[in-house]
């Protein structure tokens, strides 16, 4: 029964992994190119998946790119809206 455990366990991080890796935009990957990645986590699954997971995506947004965009501030119920009170 281990030994099954740890073979799903691998085969999930595998996935996820590459599947995560597919989703990635290419300029938050860092220290190799994507198909080093890759070629990494389907060699090595436990520590490729694991390296992936921690040191392969760049934290927060990418160099140079815009920030991210600001949700307006307004009113969050019916109770905060001006308009609303006044029709009532």
């Amino acid at each position: 029964m281990g030994k099954v455990f740890l073979v799903l366990v691998a085969v999930v991080l595998v996935v996820y992994s590459l599947y995560d890796l597919l989703a990635t935009p290419r300029e938050r990957v860092q220290h190799l190119p994507k198909w080093g990645w890759a070629l990494l986590i389907v060699l090595a699954p436990y520590a490729g998946a694991l390296l992936w997971i921690v040191f392969g995506i760049a934290k927060g947004r990418p160099a140079g790119g815009p920030p991210p965009p600001r949700r307006p501030r307004g009113p969050l119920g019916p109770d905060d809206d001006p308009d609303f009170l006044r029709g009532l």
